[in-house]
């Protein structure tokens, strides 16, 4: 590779790099704004609306339920699909429930349901917010001494929050149900069996872990999706890349993030 060649590879990863710190910066800068005014609504008016926050509630997770059961479902029962081959060649097949609950409690539940929420209500939320910007909403917000983050992303963030912790639940139910299904009608396995042993096999911590790993995953849904949306610039071509890449850059963040938070349970809890 030539002199010149080299330089323009570095220029371009810089380039990419400083992008990369920008828009972290940005993301950070938008998590202090909407903790801020979220305490400020908790104790001083203007407070946080409760009917716009039951309304993103309902919107963005109420009406993801029946897409969340159904993809937990199916997700319980290939585990339990997959794992009964590999188990039954150890004479352990009795163990089916150990490991799909324990798969799903810990990481498949609040996995599954945050990517399944970034498709569903991320991209709703950077779309939305990415037309009032198109159409001069947010000026008018600002014009009127409204603050956008406060009027529009806290609700957002509360509701996202509360309804994804709710959502992995559901899940987590869900997944172990589909694990049973298979178990009963394909394994010809004992459905109380299925239950006790379901039961005693999770720990406390195996369900906690789920909900901090979703209450985690809320968040980066809803501040990642927020910011794309007031940063969109270029009009409807700007609101689609927009939606885009929320959902991309989400997805991205809530894997590596899971990354993180299996290492650190790992090795500490």
């Amino acid at each position: 590779m030539s002199t010149t060649g080299l330089v323009r590879l570095l220029e371009r990863v810089g380039g990419q790099g400083e992008g990369f710190l920008a828009y972290l910066g940005g993301l950070g800068y938008l998590t202090l704004d909407a903790l801020k005014h979220t305490a400020l609504g908790l104790v001083i008016r203007p407070r946080i609306k409760i009917d716009e926050t039951l309304f993103q509630m309902v919107r963005l997770g109420v009406r993801a339920v029946p897409i969340i059961a159904l993809v937990q479902i199916f997700v319980g029962m290939i585990l339990a699909l997959q794992l009964a081959p590999v188990l039954a060649d150890y004479g352990q097949l009795d163990k089916v429930a150990t490991v799909v609950s324990i798969a799903v409690f810990r990481e498949l539940g609040p996995l599954i349901s945050a990517v399944v929420l970034t498709g569903f209500a991320g991209a709703a939320i950077a779309a939305e917010l990415g037309t009032m910007v198109v159409g001069e909403e947010i000026a008018a917000l600002r014009t009127s001494a409204i603050h956008p983050v406060r009027f529009l992303v806290v609700p957002r963030i509360i509701a996202c929050l509360l309804t994804t912790v709710a959502l992995t639940v559901l899940a987590d139910i869900v997944g172990a149900v589909g694990g049973g299904l298979i178990d009963r009608w394909v394994l010809q396995g004992d459905s109380w069996q299925y239950y006790h042993t379901t039961i005693e096999s999770l720990a406390l911590k195996d369900f906690l872990t789920g909900l901090i790993k979703s209450a985690v995953f809320a968040f980066i849904i809803v501040l990642v999706s927020c910011y794309e949306g007031l940063s969109v610039t270029g009009g409807a071509e700007g609101v689609g890349r927009a939606t885009t890449r929320s959902v991309v850059l989400a997805i991205f963040l809530i894997i590596a993030a899971d990354c993180a938070f299996t290492t650190f349970f790992y090795f500490f809890w």
